[in-house]
């Protein structure tokens, strides 16, 4: 399951910095054709840039969410609360040692 989301992820990374390329060589093109200007078609590129770059924010912060109510839902611990048990643990055993 985990895969799957990965390679989900990664597809949507991949197709958001193919955006920022493909932004990159319509604004050159329209100023080619002097449909814009140079400096109009550089600020139409970072514009676009930029809303690419929060979109793809965004959707991270998304499946983000997804996976942790996911996980918690499949009752699977967190990082933290395996740290916590990994803790206590070892604390455990370094008493028993004392003993």
């Amino acid at each position: 399951m985990f895969e799957v989301i990965n390679k989900a992820f990664m597809v949507g990374v991949g197709l958001a910095a193919m955006a920022g390329e493909k932004i990159d060589e319509v604004a050159k093109e329209l100023a080619e054709k002097g449909k814009l200007s140079e400096k109009e078609a550089r600020e139409l590129a970072e514009n676009m840039v930029k809303k690419s770059t929060k979109a793809r924010k965004d959707l991270q912060t998304q499946v983000e969410k997804w996976l942790e109510q996911s996980l918690h839902k499949m009752h699977l611990p967190a990082k933290e609360d395996l740290d916590r048990l990994e803790a206590r643990i070892a604390k455990l055993e370094r008493a028993r040692k004392k003993k």
